[in-house]
């Protein structure tokens, strides 16, 4: 007599012969016995009868079978599975009539089904994401029936510290979707026998951190936990659910991050007054690492050689609280108004300049002689030098301090696995702030150098003549540019330094003062605090922050424009790079210039070689280049001031 898998092979070789080519090829896996195709490993179910699972078959021997068979009782086997099951969400759901409910062939197949440690399993390590997410994604019909919370669950799982063990590292021992929620048992956050809710998330995380639980309970007082627990920290408060980060990026949790509990008055009331940490007892307690006694130690521990003054650092201090810090609240909306007050002036005058601008560059193209064969030198090879490693250090600076500044964003992670890292970073950024102090010490070297050269006195050397200091006759020109801007006068007859020539070279030398000076007592703030208090950290984090901001932003828009983007100069000058410009054009753009080097007969002295074509070329490439970056760092800020919080 055949056996009932018998009978059902021969079934299957009837159906077949019935059907067309194109219907079994949807079929084929899942409505009959894999008994019936070649296997490559066992299955858990491969020694049962059918007749086992579809007890309505028991004894009958007529062939085929009906095509729609009674649903299978899986808990006639997983009694306890069918239990957790029927308590679950999904379970409750299923018993609504809820079509989108999963049931267990959903998950587990049917005729097909593989233990969970078979790579090749639904409901195996390396596949249960994918099992999940059909209905646990962003859009999801789900997620839009039920109003599911989502916040991007797969894509934040995937980049996170347990996704990338999985799918980077294939470490099949990493937390999985039913590490955390079960595999019967799917409970929300709000139901308290949750494997995922605030009394059990630290039992379920100690599932693979070992050690955590207790060292949680015994640091934030134990009747405190079993009293009041909602206001006590549980794992998700501060690592998030699905986009668990390393401990490195934990490290940068912000002060808003935290006051998200320390900030909550029930907390200060249950806690007798006393805001309480969560790895750290009360400051009252001797044996506590931030005691008066303890904290140049424990502050020791990542600065070596840190003092009294140096633990005066505020900690946990916001510039957003003026009552509290009112020291932090005026310097950031100082460094704020004169951020946005620079850039809007200097914003106005581009726009009142660019129509004139225009016309003038009509006016050279008129002009047949403006680019002759006779050049003048307008620079000489240390300024042209000097002029490269202010382009080289400032990009590498703008770069990696963006970077480090933006680094909650995306583009900055991606940005500094490219350069090895945020320490690396970090180390670029310091290489570039030498280079920086380098070419400003041979700056006042060289003018230094001129003033005795030029047998005058620093008050007639930086008041007369040539000099880069700002003049009444500025004030005239800057008047004259505004009439000629609204087309109420001519255009001014511009010398050796125009009045935005020179705004600019203040600015570099006040960036540099500023930013330096800052710079360093961040970069050396335990030699530093032995002289001043610790809270000037936090003064120099806002204002050499703030002050990067306004250099980057202005050189980048309202510098390039002055240089290479007026319409007469674009889309590069290269007069930096060469040294020098077309005789004509200088008349035309510098005639004050021109008139007073022929009046002193220096005029021939000034005539230099035409540059060759290729040198002119490459120097064009360069400058082009070096402003298609700087553009794009500016682009990388809007987006991060924009959207990085939405």
């Amino acid at each position: 007599m055949p056996s009932n898998r018998s009978l059902c092979r021969e079934a299957r070789c009837a159906w077949v012969a019935t059907k067309p080519a194109a219907a079994l090829a949807s079929a084929s896996q899942e409505s009959h016995p894999p008994s019936t195709r070649p296997l490559s490993r066992p299955l858990p179910h491969a020694t049962l009868e059918c007749t086992n699972c579809h007890n309505e078959l028991a004894g009958k021997k007529e062939l085929p079978h009906p095509a729609k068979l009674t649903a299978v009782d899986c808990g006639a086997c997983h009694g306890d599975e069918k239990q957790q099951y029927a308590e679950s969400s999904h379970g409750r759901a299923a018993r609504r009539g809820d079509a989108m409910a999963p049931r267990c062939t959903d998950c587990h197949g049917t005729h097909n089904i593989l233990l969970p440690t078979d790579p090749g399993s639904p409901t195996g390590t390396t596949q249960i994401l994918l099992l999940c997410g059909r209905c646990h994604h962003e859009g999801s019909p789900v997620q839009v029936a039920h109003n599911i919370p989502q916040d991007k669950i797969l894509e934040n799982y995937t980049e996170s510290i347990h996704g990338e063990g999985l799918f980077r590292r294939g470490l099949i021992v990493t937390a999985v979707c039913t590490s955390c929620h079960t595999v019967h048992f799917v409970l929300p956050h709000t139901d308290p026998r949750s494997s995922i809710s605030k009394q059990n998330i630290a039992r379920t995380c100690t599932k693979c951190h070992a050690l955590i639980e207790n060292v949680h309970r015994k640091v934030i007082r134990g009747e405190l936990w079993e009293k009041q627990p909602h206001l006590i920290p549980a794992c998700v408060d501060c690592h998030e659910p699905h986009k668990i980060r390393r401990v490195f990026y934990a490290q940068g949790m912000s002060d808003q991050d935290c006051q998200r509990c320390h900030a909550n008055p029930e907390l200060k009331t249950a806690s007798g007054g006393r805001r309480r940490s969560m790895f750290v007892n009360d400051q009252e307690l001797s044996a506590s690492r931030l005691s008066r006694a303890n904290v140049v130690k424990t502050c020791g521990q990542c600065h070596p050689g840190s003092n009294r003054r140096f633990a005066g650092y505020l900690t946990h201090a916001t510039h957003h609280d003026p009552k509290k810090y009112p020291i932090l609240f005026l310097t950031f909306w100082a460094m704020t108004s004169l951020l946005m007050g620079t850039l809007v002036v200097a914003g106005m005058h581009t726009v009142a300049w660019l129509p004139r601008s225009l016309q003038y560059s009509r006016e050279l193209k008129a002009n047949a002689n403006a680019n002759g064969t006779a050049y003048v030198r307008r620079f000489r090879p240390f300024d042209r030098n000097l002029h490269l490693m202010v382009i080289a250090s400032f990009l590498g600076l703008a770069l990696t301090g963006m970077t480090l500044k933006f680094s909650y964003t995306r583009w900055a992670q991606v940005l500094s696995h490219l350069l090895g890292g945020f320490e690396a970073a970090g180390v670029i950024h310091r290489f570039c702030a030498v280079l920086t102090f380098t070419y400003f010490g041979l700056h006042l070297w060289d003018v230094a150098r001129q003033r005795r050269a030029s047998g005058k006195s620093w008050r007639q050397f930086i008041f007369k003549g040539e000099s880069t200091m700002f003049t009444p006759n500025d004030w005239r020109e800057f008047v004259a540019s505004l009439k000629w801007f609204a087309r109420r006068g001519p255009r001014p007859e511009y010398g050796r330094w125009t009045y935005w020539e020179k705004f600019d070279y203040f600015a570099v030398l006040w960036g540099v003062a500023v930013i330096g000076t800052t710079g360093l007592l961040l970069w050396f703030p335990e030699f530093f605090t032995r002289l001043l208090p610790g809270w000037m950290i936090n003064v120099a984090t806002i204002i050499h922050s703030d002050e990067a901001l306004l250099a980057v932003g202005f050189i980048f828009t309202v510098h390039l424009f002055n240089t290479h983007f007026r319409p007469e100069r674009f889309p590069i000058d290269t007069v930096v790079f060469t040294g020098g410009e077309p005789l004509e054009k200088f008349k035309l753009d510098r005639p004050r210039e021109y008139r007073e080097l022929l009046e002193r007969g220096e005029l021939e002295k000034r005539l230099m070689p035409v540059p060759p074509p290729v040198v002119v070329e490459f120097w064009r490439r360069f400058g082009f280049t070096a402003l298609t970056v700087g553009l794009g760092i500016i682009a990388l800020i809007i987006y991060a001031a924009i959207f990085a919080y939405k």
